[in-house]
C-alpha cells in the first residue's frame, strides 16, 4: 500500500542470531577444588578426647557435634559430672572412635567370664578353617538358641591372628538397647583377644561406612537380603562386598539366611569366588542365578522363584553344595540339641457380636480389594490389608488377654508377639494390667527402657511380657543375666496373637524363648473359620522347613496372597523389607 513502509526480516533475523548466540555461549569450566578434611579434634598435655555417645536431642553442655565423626567430642583431662552419662561403655562406636583419637586407648574392665561349649568351639574351629582356606563369606546358620553370638566372638578372634588383623566389626539386630549390651557383655566374657571390636547395629550402618575393619560380623545377616535399600549400600562398604583388594572376612549369621535364594546377595562374594568368576558378575545376583539354570524368571514385579516343590529342592540342593561341597565348607548349620520347637494352633471361637464386626471389616476389606484391583493401586491394596489385619487382631484381644491369665494361674511366664502397637500390644497389656498382671513391654519407640522391660520379665516380676521385636532378645528361662544371677526357671510359653506372613519373622520370634536348652511351645491364635485359620495353616507348615541352610524358608506368599484375595500384589506388599 502506498505510504506503508516495507517490512523486512534483516533487523528481526539479526536479533535472533544474536540471541542465539547469546544464549549457548558457555563461561570457561572452573575446576572445583575438594573440601579439605576437617581438622580431627587433638588433645593436649595430660587431657583425653572424649568422644560420647548423646541421645538424640539430649542436652550436652561444652560438647562439640562433629559431622564427620557422627558423634560428639568433649577434649580435657576428666569428663565432667554432666557429660558422665554419655560416655560410652567399651566395644561401642564411639569408644572405637575415641581409641583411634588417643595414643592410648583406654583400658576395658575384665567381664565376666564365659565359658564356650562345645558346639561354640567346634563351630569356631569350622569358621577359622574356612577362613585359612581364603574364603570370602562364611554362612553360620545354627538354629536359634544353639549359640551363634559366642561361635562368632571366638571365631573372629581366630580369623583376625591369621590375618594379623586388629579390628572387628559387629553388626547387631534392634533394638540397639539390648542388642548392644548384650554383644558388648559376650566380648567381654569370652575375651576380646586384645582386639578393638565395634558394635552397632543395622539402623546405624551409616556411622561405620567409612571405616575399614578386618573381620565383619553380620548377625541376622538376613537383614540385608534386599539390593534396593540404603542399608545395602552401606553395607557393601563395610563388608567389601563391591571390590577385591582389603575386602574383610565376613561371617553371616542368621538361622533364617532368605526366603528364596534371590534374597542371598550377601554371599554373591563366596559364590564368585567358588565359580572362580570376577565379583561385578555377582553384582547382579538374579541374573547370575539364572546364568546357573536355577529355577528363577523376570516377572511383572521384578524377579520370582518357582513355585514348584521339586525345583525348589533341586535349587536348594545345589546352594547348599556350593557353600557346604567346598573343603572346607564355608557353611555351618545345627539343629538345636533340644528338639525344633512345637508351634500349634488356637482357634478363637468369635462371640456373635464379635463374628459380625469380622464379618463387616472382611466384607469392607474385599471391597476395597476389587477397587484397588480394577484401579491398579498396589498402595491402596496394603493399607487395606493393613488396616484388615489391625482390626482383626483387635477384635480378638481379649480372646488373648484370658488365654494369657489361664497360662500365668498355671504358673507360665508368657511372650506374647504382636505386630501392631494401638491394635494389638497397648490394649492387651493394658487389659492385663486392669487384671492386676504386671507386664513387661517392648514395644513403640522410645516408650519403654527396653532392657529393664525384660529384666522384669526375666527375673519373674512381670510374668508377661508383650512384645514386637523379632529377634536379638533372650527371653528364655535361666539365662544368666548381666548381674550374674540365673533368670528365673518357671516355663515360659509363646503366643503369636497374628499369624505371621514371614516364615523368617516367624522362626526368629519363637527363639526368644526355645533357645539355650530351654523348650518352649508357642502357639497361634487366629479366629475359627476365618482367613486367619488359613493364614495361620500356612505359617505352621512354611515354618517346618525353615530351618535348612540358604534360603529353605519356602513361604509361599502367593499362596497367602491368594487366601486374602490379594494376589495382584507384589511379594513386597506381605513381608518385611
Amino acid at each position: 500500500m502506498p505510504g506503508r513502509r516495507r517490512r523486512t526480516t534483516t533487523r528481526s533475523t539479526s536479533t535472533t542470531r544474536t540471541s542465539t548466540s547469546t544464549t549457548t555461549r558457555r563461561k570457561p569450566a572452573t575446576k572445583r577444588t575438594a573440601k579439605p578434611a576437617p581438622e580431627r579434634p587433638v588433645a593436649g598435655p595430660g587431657e583425653r578426647v572424649w568422644v560420647l555417645a548423646v541421645p538424640f536431642r539430649a542436652p550436652a553442655p561444652g560438647a562439640q557435634w562433629r559431622a564427620d565423626l557422627q558423634a560428639h567430642v568433649w577434649v580435657g583431662r576428666d569428663l565432667p559430672p554432666e557429660l558422665a552419662p554419655y560416655d560410652p561403655p567399651p566395644y561401642t562406636f564411639e569408644r572405637f572412635l575415641e581409641d583411634e583419637l588417643n595414643p592410648t586407648p583406654r583400658p576395658v574392665p575384665a567381664g565376666r567370664p564365659m565359658h564356650p561349649r562345645d558346639e561354640q568351639l567346634t563351630g569356631a574351629a569350622a569358621i577359622a578353617a574356612s577362613a585359612k582356606a581364603g574364603h570370602r563369606v562364611f554362612l553360620l546358620g545354627d538354629d536359634p538358641g544353639v549359640g551363634k553370638t559366642g561361635t562368632a566372638v571366638l571365631a573372629a578372634r581366630e580369623v583376625a591372628a591369621q590375618r594379623g588383623g586388629r579390628t572387628v566389626l559387629v553388626v547387631a539386630d534392634r533394638p540397639a538397647a539390648i542388642t548392644i549390651p548384650h554383644w558388648t557383655r559376650s566380648i567381654a566374657g569370652f575375651g576380646d583377644g586384645g582386639l578393638r571390636w565395634c558394635v552397632t547395629t543395622w539402623d546405624r550402618l551409616a556411622k561405620v561406612a567409612k571405616l575399614r575393619f578386618d573381620v565383619v560380623i553380620a548377625d541376622e545377616a538376613h537383614m540385608v537380603r534386599h539390593t534396593t535399600t540404603q542399608r545395602w549400600k552401606h553395607w557393601k562398604a563395610v563388608s567389601g562386598a563391591g571390590r577385591v583388594k582389603d575386602a574383610p572376612f565376613v561371617i553371616a549369621a542368621t538361622a533364617t539366611p532368605a526366603h528364596t535364594p534371590l534374597e542371598l546377595p550377601y554371599l554373591a562374594p563366596q559364590f564368585a569366588q567358588q565359580h572362580g568368576e570376577p565379583l561385578r558378575e555377582w553384582s547382579d545376583l538374579p541374573k547370575k542365578l539364572d546364568e546357573h539354570r536355577f529355577h528363577v524368571e523376570r516377572g511383572r514385579y521384578g524377579w520370582a522363584w518357582t513355585e514348584d516343590a521339586d525345583e525348589r529342592r533341586a535349587d536348594l540342593a545345589r546352594l547348599q553344595g556350593w557353600l557346604a561341597g567346598t573343603n572346607p565348607p564355608a557353611t555351618l548349620h545345627r539343629p538345636a540339641p533340644w528338639g525344633p520347637v512345637s508351634v500349634t494352633g488356637t482357634p478363637v471361637a468369635l462371640t456373635p457380636a464379635e463374628r459380625a464386626a469380622y464379618e463387616s471389616e472382611w466384607a469392607e476389606f474385599r471391597a476395597e480389594m476389587q477397587l484397588a484391583r480394577r484401579g491398579r493401586q498396589t498402595a491402596r491394596g496394603r493399607a487395606a490389608l493393613l488396616r484388615f489385619r489391625q482390626k482383626a487382631g483387635l477384635i480378638r484381644a481379649q480372646a488373648t488377654v484370658d488365654w494369657v491369665k489361664a497360662q500365668v494361674e498355671a504358673e507360665r511366664q508368657v511372650a506374647v508377639s504382636v505386630e501392631f502397637v494401638e491394635t494389638a500390644a497397648d490394649p492387651i497389656r493394658e487389659a492385663l494390667l486392669d487384671s492386676g498382671i504386671p507386664v513387661a513391654g517392648i514395644y513403640g519407640r522410645d516408650r519403654f527402657d527396653v532392657e529393664a522391660e525384660r529384666l522384669r520379665f526375666q527375673t519373674g516380676a512381670a510374668p508377661v511380657c508383650v512384645f514386637t521385636v523379632t529377634a536379638s532378645i533372650s527371653l528364655h528361662a535361666g539365662e544368666l543375666l548381666p548381674s550374674g544371677a540365673a533368670a528365673s526357671a518357671v516355663p515360659r510359653v509363646g503366643l503369636f496373637h497374628q499369624p505371621r506372613f514371614s516364615g523368617i519373622q516367624a522362626r526368629q520370634v519363637t527363639g526368644r524363648t526355645h533357645r539355650d536348652g530351654q523348650v518352649s511351645p508357642w502357639r497361634v491364635a487366629f479366629a475359627e473359620d476365618t482367613v486367619e485359620e488359613q493364614v495361620a495353616r500356612v505359617m505352621v507348615e512354611r515354618l517346618a522347613v525353615s530351618g535348612s541352610t540358604a534360603g529353605a524358608d519356602t513361604s509361599s506368599l502367593q499362596e497367602i496372597a491368594e487366601l486374602l484375595e490379594a494376589d495382584w500384589l507384589p511379594p513386597a506388599a506381605l513381608t518385611d523389607a
